[in-house]
């Protein structure tokens, strides 16, 4: 019998991975970003990606 991961319940499940490489530049303004907003980079990464699609 599997075990399955558990985590919390979510309606919008997170099971795509992406890795991208950015410069030491970006990389500081998304830190600071994120710390202003007291968000992950993860989110800041989701809330940038629904801004393009606008």
């Amino acid at each position: 019998m599997g075990s399955k991961k558990m985590g919390r319940p979510t309606d919008s499940p997170k099971v795509n991975d992406i890795k991208v490489r950015i410069d030491d530049a970006t990389n500081k303004k998304l830190l600071e970003y994120c710390k202003q907003n007291n968000i992950t980079k993860a989110e800041a990464i989701r809330q940038g990606i629904h801004l393009l699609l606008k």
